[in-house]
């Protein structure tokens, strides 16, 4: 399959799918498993830094494996509608998970069997990472590199930067409402049902970016790729990159995977009896339109004129933002601020992801999947959870009561503040990396 300047329906439409379904899948996981693992199971904010890092590090072993393997076989569809199918079967697995459950396996009260189930929720989170890590971080992310091109890829990243926006607002509301009205179990089988029909559906729709030709490569030699210091000299556009995004990735998971228990139970908002009015559906959709509009547009913007121009503004609303949010008392105040950290968090992603692609060498575009989630999601989920975790433990004030009668520190505003200060350091490698996209830009000129 060749790769165009120009991106066709039926690729779009593959794009739009895959990327949305799991940016869903991931949203689910990144924010109701924590509100799972803490409202229902009854863990700790210290037991979600845990299932968090852990499956961070499962996360970049399956992309560095499975990424190599798919250069090796030279082929991503196996690898991405497989994948998918058997994500969601293991999004469904979570739908069997209690205390009770896990008591009568193994012949325990509620309490007692506290640890046991708090292990199996993490254990099957690495489970359900392995899976999604092969199907969207490796074989998805691949994919996108082999069918995209430096003229092009800022707009692709655009539409892809949009879906986890999209997918947090469907996720925060219709998983919200249907946790709330239904339980869990049905939401993770529904969940899962739908990220298996999307490979089902892969199967008939995507065309494999790769010849399928077996490589005459050594495996283990390509694994280690990534991390030889000649390749790292070599490339150092890509690895200042990746450093910018580890380090505003970090700044992000020191709160994000307490969001949502910070929204409940610190703000104040639950979805207990919310009601999907006619007006807060207008609201939502053009809201939905204005982000993917304004999201293409920038990424066209970033295409014509460089991305160096917009990094330092897009860092500052970021900080400014995150920084604001931990004052906000109610859900204006708070929705406000969000909105301003958001379209800095969004361009941010929109930039960096883009030069990622760009700086990568397209024949180790699968075997460089593994270096990018160790910068891009194993350190962030290792550092900021533990962060997020150690402030909340430190300044929590209010505490919740869970069913079991259990009481839990809820996390405070400070990790918020504490998000925004780790946001500073992303200019050490941002200055570099803005100097380096200016010398390709101006060499780029040359030879036009």
């Amino acid at each position: 399959m060749g790769k165009s300047d120009k991106l066709g329906g039926k690729l779009m439409f593959n794009v739009i799918l895959f990327g949305f379904m799991g940016q869903v899948a991931w949203a689910v996981e990144n924010n109701y498993f924590n509100t799972f693992l803490f409202n229902v199971i009854g863990g700790t904010s210290n037991d979600i830094a845990h299932m968090v890092a852990a499956s961070s590090v499962v996360a970049v072993i399956a992309t560095l494996l499975m990424g190599t393997l798919s250069d090796k076989l030279n082929r991503r569809k196996i690898f991405l509608c497989g994948g998918y199918i058997l994500w969601g079967i293991t999004v469904m697995a979570f739908a069997f998970i209690s205390r009770e459950n896990v008591g009568k396996v193994l012949g325990l009260d509620v309490t007692a069997a506290l640890s046991a189930t708090v292990s199996l929720v993490i254990i099957m989170d690495c489970v359900m990472t392995f899976m999604g890590s092969t199907s969207n971080d490796a074989a998805f992310n691949a994919w996108i590199t082999d069918i995209t091109s430096p003229k092009n890829r800022a707009r692709t990243e655009g539409v892809l930067a949009t879906l986890p926006v999209l997918a947090m607002v469907i996720v925060t509301v219709a998983f919200g409402v249907l946790a709330s009205s239904f339980g869990y179990p049905v939401c993770f089988i529904g969940l899962g049902i739908l990220v298996s029909i999307c490979g089902v559906i892969g199967i008939f729709t995507v065309d494999d970016s790769r010849s399928g030709e077996k490589r005459d490569t050594k495996f283990w030699s390509d694994l280690i790729y990534g991390f030889r210091p000649s390749v790292i000299k070599g490339n150092k556009g890509l690895y200042l990159s990746l450093a910018a995004f580890s380090v505003f990735n970090i700044a992000v998971q020191t709160f994000f995977p307490y969001l949502f228990i910070y929204v409940q139970h610190q703000i104040g908002i639950s979805l207990d009896g919310f009601e999907i009015t006619p007006i807060l559906i207008i609201a939502a959709v053009v809201a939905i339109v204005a982000i993917v509009v304004g999201a293409v547009l920038m990424g066209a913007l970033m295409d014509k004129y460089g991305k160096a121009p917009f990094s330092v503004p897009s860092m500052l609303f970021y900080i400014i933002g995150v920084a604001a949010v931990s004052f906000a008392k109610n859900l204006a105040t708070f929705a406000i601020f969000a909105i301003i950290f958001l379209a800095g968090y969004g361009l941010m992603s929109i930039m960096l992801s883009a030069a990622i692609r760009d700086f990568t060498p397209e024949d180790k575009a699968g075997a460089l999947q593994g270096v990018r989630m160790i910068f891009c999601i194993m350190l962030p989920m290792i550092i900021g959870p533990a962060i997020g975790s150690s402030v909340t433990e430190r300044f929590a004030v209010n505490t919740y009561v869970n069913e079991y009668g259990e009481s839990l520190n809820v996390p405070p505003p400070h990790i918020f503040i504490a998000a925004a200060i780790v946001a500073l350091f992303v200019f050490v490698p941002l200055v570099f990396l803005i100097k380096e996209w200016k010398r390709v830009e101006s060499e780029g000129r040359k030879e036009n």
